[in-house]
This record gives structure tokens, C-alpha cells and sequence, in this order.
């Protein structure tokens, strides 16, 4: 018994939130899956700075720069302002054909936010290993499909496997889901400004 509780409190301990910040962005995570978003994709024209797409409506990367934005950091700013003098290093030209910015849209992409987050996050390893993933972690994904995805690892640990629990929104609004290891990971950072 004295085994079983210490392999418990050891899967526990791992995803204990270290620093005041990571703490507050995981209960700002949480806090996303109390409201009600129907999952849409489209193109909106938006305010700069702090601009954000109507309440009721987003995708996975909705999740993560409300979440942020709860702490008073805009990654539409963020994003926006590393593409202008840095476009080269994102992969919009590639992937949507786009030769220059797009303030209202780019923030809003998997690809750019691991591109941004490459650059000015800390880059983590991606294993297998539930000690690996603390909360506060944002972690990337390739869908069916080919469709990338996005969530932040939360506090919370799924009682039958161990795995932390991930907010992200993969269709039927931001959730709190034991998905971690459900698609290939493509990518793991830590973002603190």
C-alpha cells in the first residue's frame, strides 16, 4: 500500500505548478472550459492590439491566446510584431502562400505560434513520459488529417492513467480531456514572458 501511494504522489508531484505564473495560466486554462464556444475557424477582421474574435466562437489556439491574455499577454501583438521583422522564420509563405504579416490571423495558427514559441519559449522534449509534461506546458499535435492542433497541460491528473489532463478545444469548445498521448505530438514549450 505505502508503495502504491508513493508512486501516486510521485506521478502527482511531477505536475505540480512551480512558479507563481504557471500557476495562475493553468487556473486561467481551466477557466476557458467554462465557456461556451462554438468551434469555428474563419476569418475575422480584428482589432491590434488585444484584438479577439467574437466570445462565443474559436478554435484550439483560442484557447491558449485567451488563456494568456488572461495574464495580461497578447500573443497577437507578440506574434505579429516577431513576423515583421522576422517573417522568414515562420512558415506562412510556405503553408498559406502569404507574403507579408496578417495581424488578424496569424496569432490564430498552430504553425506560428510553435514557430514563435521556438523562438522566444523554452523548447522541451517530447517523450512519452507522464513526469515530463508539467502544467502550464503547452503542447502541439498532428490530427487525422494532417491538422495541427494545440492545449495547455493542466494541474489535473486522469485517475485511471496517470496522464495529466490537456485544455484545448479539438471541435466541441475548450475541454479538459485525457488526450495527451492520444495524436503524435509535434511539439512541447514552456512560455514565460
Amino acid at each position: 500500500m505505502l508503495k502504491v501511494f508513493a508512486v501516486i504522489l510521485s506521478v502527482f508531484s511531477s505536475h505540480v505548478v512551480a512558479t507563481p505564473f504557471f500557476q495562475d495560466l493553468t487556473h486561467a486554462a481551466i477557466e476557458r472550459t467554462k465557456h461556451d464556444v462554438t468551434y469555428d475557424g474563419s476569418y475575422f477582421s480584428i482589432p491590434y492590439p488585444n484584438g479577439d474574435v467574437p466570445p462565443n466562437v474559436g478554435v484550439c489556439t483560442d484557447v491558449i491566446i485567451r488563456t494568456y491574455r488572461t495574464l495580461k499577454i497578447d500573443f497577437q501583438k507578440l506574434v505579429h510584431e516577431d513576423m515583421l521583422s522576422h517573417f522568414d522564420e515562420y512558415p506562412s509563405k510556405r503553408i498559406w502562400g502569404l507574403t507579408k504579416p496578417d495581424k488578424n490571423i496569424d496569432h490564430r495558427r498552430v504553425p506560428n505560434l510553435q514557430a514563435f514559441l521556438s523562438r522566444h519559449g523554452v523548447v522541451l522534449q517530447i517523450t512519452k513520459q507522464n513526469k515530463d509534461y508539467t502544467a502550464g506546458d503547452i503542447v502541439t499535435w498532428m490530427l487525422p488529417g494532417n491538422l495541427p492542433h494545440i492545449g495547455i497541460i493542466s494541474n489535473k491528473i486522469d485517475r485511471d492513467t496517470g496522464h495529466p489532463l490537456v485544455v484545448h478545444n479539438i471541435g466541441a469548445g475548450p475541454k479538459l480531456d485525457d488526450m495527451l498521448f492520444s495524436y503524435k505530438i509535434t511539439g512541447h514549450y514552456r512560455y514565460e514572458p
